[in-house]
Formats: C-alpha cells, sequence, structure tokens
C-alpha cells in the first residue's frame, strides 16, 4: 500500500464546497437507480414552500418556511407570534402547507425538526410521529426529528406535481 500525505485546511471555500456537493451527488446518482431516475426530472431540484399569516395591519403574524423534494415536504421554520399564539394559527399554517405539498406537488410524507424547548407536543397533536431524538444537540437539549404521511398511496403519474420516486 502506498502511503500519501495530504493537506488538511479548515476553510470556507464556497467554490469547493460546490465542488464538492456536485461530486457527491454525481457519486449518490451513479450508485443509487432511484436518485439516477430522477435526474433530468422536476423531481429533481428542490422547490420552496413559503406560507405566510399577515394581521389586519399587514404585519407577519406567523409563517412557515420549507422546500418540497420527490414525494416530500421539508419544514425548516414554522413560526407565530407571541400576540397570536393560542389561535391555532401554527395549525392553520401547518396544514395550509401540507394540503399544498399533497395536493399540488404529489407528496406523501412530512419531516420536520423541533427542540424539546419548541413544540413537539405541537406536532404529535398535528399527527407527527417522532422517529429520532438526538439528546445534547445542543448540550442540555434534546432534538426531535418527526414525520407524518400525507397519503397512504404513492401519486400515480397522472396527478399534478407527479415526481418519481
Amino acid at each position: 500500500m502506498v502511503s500519501r500525505m495530504f493537506r488538511l485546511e479548515t476553510e470556507v471555500d464556497k467554490s469547493r464546497r460546490d465542488l464538492l456537493r456536485r461530486r457527491l451527488l454525481d457519486t449518490n446518482t451513479a450508485a443509487s437507480p432511484i436518485l439516477r431516475a430522477l435526474r433530468g426530472t422536476p423531481g429533481e431540484r428542490e422547490h420552496p414552500l413559503q406560507v405566510w399569516a399577515l394581521d389586519d395591519a399587514g404585519a407577519m403574524a406567523g409563517g412557515l418556511v420549507g422546500h418540497t423534494w420527490t414525494t416530500w415536504l421539508h419544514v425548516t421554520y414554522l413560526w407565530v407570534d407571541e400576540r397570536h399564539r393560542g389561535a391555532r394559527l401554527g395549525s392553520q399554517l401547518l396544514a395550509h402547507a401540507e394540503r399544498t405539498a399533497r395536493d399540488e406537488r404529489g407528496c406523501t410524507a412530512v419531516r420536520l425538526e423541533t427542540w424539546d424547548f419548541q413544540a413537539p407536543g405541537f406536532y404529535k397533536k398535528q399527527g407527527y410521529d417522532v422517529v429520532c431524538a438526538i439528546p445534547d444537540y445542543p448540550p442540555g437539549i434534546t432534538e426531535y426529528t418527526l414525520t407524518k404521511r400525507l397519503s397512504d398511496r404513492p401519486p400515480s403519474p397522472q396527478e399534478p406535481g407527479f415526481r418519481p420516486r
């Protein structure tokens, strides 16, 4: 075996990051027939999904930011202004995003992450299941990953928003 020396660097480098991402994408695509089938289709890319709640004055009362990819909605942020909590606004934002993802984009499931002091109980009430708990991430806090099925059946090619699995 040949021993090689490498120089390791910790600098932030956008062009190297982008090159690494492309190479990882190419490696994953070559290794997975499912990912290979997605190449060149609308399902290959993430599509932003944002829902905003505005009060009577037009100020943001709450919002949801996420994206859809293949048959999944990934909720990145969900926030409701303290003055509007308890009015089911969070439930409305989440339900609207789920309907849009399911009906317009062919999504069959949702995933999200939340910390123990944020909203795991809220998401469980909305039908989400905890699939992962990471204690001490960050130290003293547990991060949860939750998922929810939007449909028990896979989308058909005739449905709007269909993306192959």
